[in-house]
C-alpha cells in the first residue's frame, strides 16, 4: 500500500459509515452521497498523479471505477443490489486500487468480492433472523404457508436428495457429502426467504410519501392508468402519477444491505495492512 492511499481509505470509511447510517434510517442512500465519493477519489488521484509526476495513480484509479461499474451492473440486473448499492460498489472501485502492478490489483479486487459475498450473506441471514423474530407470529404463520404452497417442490428436492445419497454411497464419494442435505434443505430456504419478504417486508405507505426508486408489491390503478411493479422502482413519471392517488400503497422494502460493504472493507483494510494475501490463504 502506498503512503497517498491512507487518503483514500479514510475517505472510503466516512463515505461508508455514512451510507450505513442513510440505509438503516431511510432504506435508501442518496446518489448524490454515493456519486460524490467517485468524484472526489478521481480528483484526488488527479491531483496526486500531477504532484508526483505518475500518472499511473489516476490510470488505477479508472480501471478500477470501471472494472466496478460492470460488477454493479451485473450484480444490479442478478437482481442482487439495489440501485444504490450498486452506485457505491462502483465508487469503491475507484479507491481500491492500492497498486502498481495488475496482479496485485486484481487480487485486491477478488478478495474484496469474496469477503463482501461472505460478510453479506451472514449479515443477509442474521438481519433476517431479527425480523423473523420480531414478526414471529406473522412469520411463522406465512413460513407454513409457504411450505404449503411448495409442498411438490419440497417433495422432488427430498426424492433427488435420496438418489443422490445413493450414488454418493454406491460410489463412495465422501466429498459429496454434503450436496444431498444442501439439496434437501433448498426448498425450505425458498419458504423462509419468502416468508420473510412476505411477513416482515411488506409495508403501507401514503402515496405522498412515496419516493423514486420504491418499489411497489403490486400495480395501483389511478383513474385510467396501471402502476405496474418492476425491479428498478418508480421512475418519475410513475412517482407523480401515484402522489395524484390519494390512497395508501404497498411498498415492498428490501435489506439494508450497505453494512456487508463496512464489514468487507474493514477486514479487506486489515488484510492490506498485516500483508496478509490470497495467494498465502490458497498456498
Amino acid at each position: 500500500m502506498l503512503q497517498q492511499d491512507i487518503f483514500l481509505i479514510i475517505l472510503a470509511f466516512i463515505w461508508i459509515i455514512i451510507a450505513v447510517i442513510q440505509d438503516l434510517r431511510k432504506k435508501e442512500v442518496a446518489n448524490w452521497w454515493n456519486f460524490s465519493l467517485i468524484a472526489i477519489a478521481l480528483a484526488y488521484r488527479a491531483f496526486t498523479s500531477l504532484y508526483l509526476n505518475d500518472y499511473n495513480y489516476l490510470i488505477w484509479g479508472v480501471l478500477g471505477f470501471i472494472t466496478f461499474v460492470i460488477l454493479a451492473y451485473g450484480f444490479y440486473y442478478a437482481r442482487l443490489f439495489a440501485g444504490g448499492d450498486a452506485k457505491l460498489l462502483m465508487g469503491l472501485g475507484a479507491v481500491l486500487p492500492f497498486s502498481n502492478t495488475l496482479l496485485e490489483n486484481l487480487e485486491i479486487f477478488t478478495y474484496f468480492i469474496i469477503l463482501f459475498l461472505v460478510c453479506g450473506s451472514a449479515y443477509g441471514l442474521l438481519y433476517s433472523l431479527i425480523l423473523a423474530i420480531k414478526n414471529n407470529k406473522k412469520f411463522t404463520k406465512e413460513f407454513k404457508k409457504q411450505l404449503k404452497n411448495n409442498k411438490k417442490l419440497t417433495q422432488t428436492f427430498f426424492a433427488i436428495a435420496i438418489i443422490i445419497t445413493a450414488i454418493i454411497i454406491i460410489f463412495k464419494e465422501p466429498i459429496l457429502t454434503f450436496l444431498p442435505l444442501m439439496i434437501f434443505l433448498f426448498p425450505f430456504l425458498l419458504a423462509y426467504a419468502k416468508a420473510i419478504e412476505e411477513s416482515c417486508l411488506i409495508i403501507e405507505k401514503r402515496s405522498k410519501d412515496l419516493v423514486l426508486g420504491d418499489w411497489l408489491y403490486k400495480g395501483v390503478r389511478v383513474g385510467n392508468t396501471m402502476v405496474k411493479p418492476n425491479w428498478e422502482g418508480l421512475d418519475e413519471k410513475e412517482l407523480k402519477t401515484l402522489q395524484k392517488h390519494n390512497k395508501n400503497v404497498l411498498v415492498k422494502e428490501g435489506i439494508p444491505f450497505t453494512p456487508a460493504f463496512l464489514f468487507a472493507f474493514t477486514i479487506l483494510t486489515y488484510m492490506i495492512k498485516e500483508g496478509i494475501t490470497l495467494l498465502q490463504k490458497l498456498i
